[in-house]
């Protein structure tokens, strides 16, 4: 796929929440940031430190005499409160809506300098082969923050297992299911908690991070959203600066080698199963859709 079809074709994804590896804490600042000179090594932030991708990355960085520290988070609470502490450079795991939501209930103002991929949100079921299988009144575990809550339960109307007042929304909450009309309960856990919970339910929504974890594939996914869909440019996966490092050079080259690099890609395509698609969203437009989803989510609230 070419970059511009990438582009084109592409515009939906995941992001993920709270346990905070262990060692973090130890390995801070340690005297600066890399934007603050006081020191070479660009920590990242990363949910899933051992998929293919990150070791191709730090390698291809390497390379162009870029020292980067990968940080790896359990959960999804903590990169961006890293960040905004100045114990990391830079976290790439999130997608806008999860970083906008992030900057309006924190009061912080980190921001996108670069796209990486937009992922399908999945269903999956131990029990049933389709979504047609699942019977009348059966429970579906979602992830309960609040950017993934509003994807899973679009996900599931468009599935045919709920309908949502107003036809639903990237704001939509647990109290917008019509229930009268929906045919499943919903039930919102941790994201990290989805998969272990499939013994219990009849289907779930689980985040890209935790699919392979559970020993589960993403083609075992019973029903997800489309990844092509031109609305779904909120979704996109990004790195993420403080607004203050958004034109740092050493990062904004991080991100042209994460983009081009081949088998930094061919390391994504892998962890994703095929089913991510790479873009690469001009950082201008990343920035108006977080505006435009901050704005929607303080009118919100």
């Amino acid at each position: 796929m070419t970059r511009a079809s990438r582009t084109a074709s592409a515009l939906a994804a995941f992001a993920a929440v709270p346990l905070l590896v262990a060692g973090l804490a130890g390995c801070a600042t340690n005297g600066g940031t890399a934007a603050e000179g006081g020191d070479d090594v660009v920590r990242i932030g990363v949910v899933g430190k051992s998929d293919p991708q990150w070791a191709a990355f730090e390698e291809a960085a390497s390379a162009e005499g870029i020292e980067i520290e990968l940080i790896d988070f359990a959960d999804y609470a903590q990169p961006n409160p890293a960040l905004s502490e100045g114990e990391l450079d830079l976290n790439q795991f999130q997608h806008i809506v999860y970083l906008a939501d992030y900057n309006v209930n924190a009061g912080e103002d980190l921001t996108p300098i670069g796209s990486t991929q937009i992922y399908p949100l999945g269903l999956y079921s131990t029990q049933y082969d389709s979504v047609e299988d699942i019977p009348e009144g059966a429970t579906v575990a979602i992830p309960d923050d609040p950017a993934n809550l509003a994807r899973s339960l679009l996900v599931l109307q468009s599935a045919g297992l709920i309908e949502l007042e107003g036809e639903g929304s990237i704001f939509s909450t647990i109290a917008d299911v019509d229930v009268a009309n929906s045919k499943v309960q919903v039930t919102p856990l941790e994201a990290s908690l989805t998969p272990t919970s499939l013994p219990d339910v009849a289907a779930a929504i689980i985040n890209n991070d935790f699919v392979e974890d559970a020993g589960l594939t993403f083609e075992d996914a019973i029903a997800q959203d489309d990844p092509a869909d031109p609305n779904a440019l909120p979704y996109v996966n990004i790195f993420a600066a403080r607004a203050e490092d958004k034109t740092n050079e050493t990062y904004l080259k991080l991100v042209e080698i994460f983009q081009t690099n081949a088998e930094v890609q061919a390391g994504l395509d892998e962890a994703s199963g095929g089913t991510g698609v790479s873009v690469e969203i001009p950082v201008a437009e990343l920035e108006a859709s977080l505006a435009d989803v901050q704005a929607d989510t303080e009118a919100q609230g």
